[in-house]
């Protein structure tokens, strides 16, 4: 038989070598689509269970990880969002946090997680206005998705929910517009607070400032003797807060300039 020749030898070895590499490659290939599920499933687990034990900072990075890899179809998807809303809200990323719940409420509406995260988003907005003599921006954006919430998705607990903190909203719009009134009125400027008090009273009723700003008022006309409308505010006062000790006591006083 005839020999082979010892460099076409080596050159077959090499072949073989290279065909066994790619074989094994190939094999390697076909076991990979099964590592992102399992992949996808670890991260969940560790994620859900940092979210759990309020370790905020790495549920996020682990729910951030996570997100481009969940297929949307993946019954977590939504779930994933809304929970990394909640730990970029507890880490104070109030706006990145809307952002979450807004893709929940607004990709999903008819999903049982909507009506939370609509709510959600407001309450993030609402956090970022703490103070009411601050712009009122966040406040007004606040109130508008609670009232989304409350029209979306009227009778659920989320609206019961966005009702009362609409409620609270108002109590601190009715404040800031109070502290405006009495700005002007500390100056004499007493058309421009008479404008702004009875705004308020108009638009938040059933606020607690409104005695106060009834109270305001009535000394207000007296000053600029303006008798008809202090006889019309006190009628209005002796009907909704007739208690002695409010603001009903100003229309028997004495006015005395400020």
């Amino acid at each position: 038989m005839r020999r082979m020749d010892p460099l076409r030898r080596i050159g077959v070895t090499l072949l073989l070598g290279l065909a066994a590499a790619c074989g094994r490659n190939r094999a390697a290939v076909e076991l990979t689509p099964a590592d992102p599920e399992r992949t996808r499933d670890s991260l969940w687990t560790r994620a859900v269970a940092e979210f759990d034990r309020g370790r905020w900072s790495q549920a996020q990075k682990l729910f951030e990880r996570l997100a481009p890899a969940l297929p949307y179809g993946d019954p977590r998807y939504f779930r994933l969002h809304f929970f990394l809303g909640e730990a970029l809200f507890a880490e104070g990323h109030q706006l990145q946090a809307v952002r979450e719940f807004r893709r929940v409420a607004d990709e999903q509406p008819e999903g049982e997680l909507a009506p939370d995260a609509l709510v959600r988003a407001g309450d993030a907005y609402a956090d970022l206005w703490r103070r009411a003599e601050l712009d009122p921006t966040y406040g007004e954006s606040a109130r508008a998705v609670y009232d989304e919430a409350g029209r979306r998705y009227p009778g659920t607990p989320a609206a019961g929910r966005a009702a009362l903190r609409i409620a609270a909203l108002n109590e601190k719009f009715a404040a800031k517009e109070y502290k405006n009134a009495l700005f002007y009125y500390r100056f004499k400027a007493y058309d421009s607070a008479i404008l702004l008090l009875r705004a308020l009273i108009a638009s938040y009723p059933r606020t607690a400032v409104v005695p106060d700003a009834l109270g305001r008022l009535v000394r207000t006309y007296q000053i600029l003797a303006y008798e008809e409308d202090v006889r019309e505010t006190c009628n209005y006062i002796s009907q909704y807060y007739p208690d002695p000790d409010g603001p009903i006591k100003l229309c028997r006083s004495p006015v005395v300039q400020p």
